[in-house]
């Protein structure tokens, strides 16, 4: 078939070619970047948090109506946790002051110099008197965890002073702190700047724990573990391992305990690992399903706009189409002819998307710092609105193919 009589037949009436062009081009850079974008925020909400089998994992946080010394509070808090390692079903307990995707606790400045005018990264802050290592499952690639004579106990509204002197970071923030170094073990970290900065040896290092923030990209991972016991805080939170399958019962179990076992008036409240990581990535979820219901209309709307041009063609040609076959074209060519006619309409409008995708992109990339358009989105475009325009163009071409060569000698 001759591509020259169709492309005189498009340029004679060529408004609605334009049309559905411009309709295809502005789809197709819309859906590829809407569906990167839901590639993108999929990815990163079901990033691993550095905490095994996120399942068995809840905590609980406990607080007392009544103050104490510091004393009396340490005494509390190791009964309470020894109260909670009593209860069926639960295999470690951990005090700690935060947990990773809650959107609540504490980050420090961070620097491998107390002469730095800047931080090195902010970093989210975990401390325990126990192995946060053990309890939340987190794999240990450098070094070890802390030993029992590491850990210090420290009245938050007195000792201001102390400090633990070691820390385990995350492989993520020792990467961004020494980037060109092997091995962050033994070295040096100061939490903050300039002279009072805090120091702490690197004693080891894990594969990965969220920051409570939990943000897109490699700083969701800028995490330091310090081994200390804090009095005088708000309140205490205990991070709870227990058997497979067995955490919604030891859930209710050891807030009865807790009840039970304290001296005086208590505020108990038990939250999941799980409906952390749901609550933090909820906005997300809503952003991809948006984007994907987007996309299905858009090309809902670019197949029937195909469809109606398709089909006013076939009206406005039916003479045309009866000579044609009178003069013993097949049916196969006038199907042929409309299709082909099409696909050169696609053409045009996917190439023009492809660029208008990039531009879109490049302009994503620049202001909300995305990260670029993978190739093969483009590439799988283009063939979803290739397939879309034969597809949606081959019910009005079949109906073209089937008019009867005696529309050729019907008057107007």
């Amino acid at each position: 078939m001759e591509i020259r009589p169709i492309l005189s037949a498009l340029l004679r009436s060529k408004t609605g070619a334009i049309l559905v062009a411009l309709q295809v081009a502005i789809s197709l850079a819309i859906l590829s970047n809407a569906l990167h974008i839901v590639e993108v925020r999929q990815g990163v909400a079901a990033r691993p948090s550095g905490i095994q089998e996120e399942s068995d994992v809840f905590y609980l946080r406990v607080r007392h109506l009544d103050e104490s010394d510091h004393n009396a509070q340490l005494a509390l808090q190791k009964a309470e946790a020894a109260t909670l390692r009593a209860v069926g079903g639960v295999t470690s307990v951990a005090f700690t002051n935060q947990m990773p995707m809650s959107r609540s606790g504490s980050t420090n400045s961070v620097a491998i110099d107390r002469k730095q005018v800047t931080e090195s990264a902010s970093a989210s802050f975990y401390f325990s008197p126990e192995s946060l290592v053990k309890t939340w499952g987190l794999k240990i690639v450098e070094g070890r965890d802390f030993t029992p004579d590491e850990v210090i106990e420290i009245d938050a509204s007195a000792d201001r002073d102390s400090f633990p002197k070691s820390v385990i970071v995350t492989r993520a923030l020792a990467k961004k702190v020494w980037p060109n170094d092997a091995s962050p073990l033994g070295k040096t970290l100061f939490f903050g700047t300039g002279e009072s900065a805090n120091a702490a040896r690197v004693v080891g290092v894990v594969e990965r724990l969220q920051t409570q923030s939990a943000q897109v990209y490699e700083e969701g991972e800028f995490s330091t573990i310090v081994p200390m016991r804090l009095t005088n805080g708000f309140g205490t939170i205990f991070t709870v391992r227990a058997e497979p399958g067995q955490r919604d019962r030891v859930m209710k179990e050891a807030e009865e305990a807790l009840r039970k076992a304290a001296p005086r008036p208590v505020l108990l409240d038990s939250e999941t690992v799980e409906s952390d990581r749901k609550n933090r990535y909820r906005a997300d979820e809503a952003l991809s399903w948006m984007l994907i219901t987007v996309s299905v209309l858009l090309l809902m709307i670019t197949a029937s706009g195909i469809v109606g041009m398709a089909s006013l063609w076939v009206t406005q040609r039916r003479k045309q189409i009866g000579v044609r076959r009178a003069l013993g074209a097949r049916r196969v060519d006038i199907l042929r002819y409309f299709l082909t006619e099409n696909f050169l309409i696609t053409s045009c409008g996917v190439f023009a998307g492809v660029m208008l995708a990039l531009g879109l992109n490049h302009l994503l990339v620049s202001k909300l710092e995305m990260t670029r358009l993978p190739v093969h989105y483009l590439i799988a475009g283009a063939g979803l609105f290739w397939a879309l325009g034969v597809a949606a163009v081959y019910g009005p071409a079949w109906r073209a193919a089937t008019i009867s060569p005696a529309m050729a000698t019907r008057s107007a």
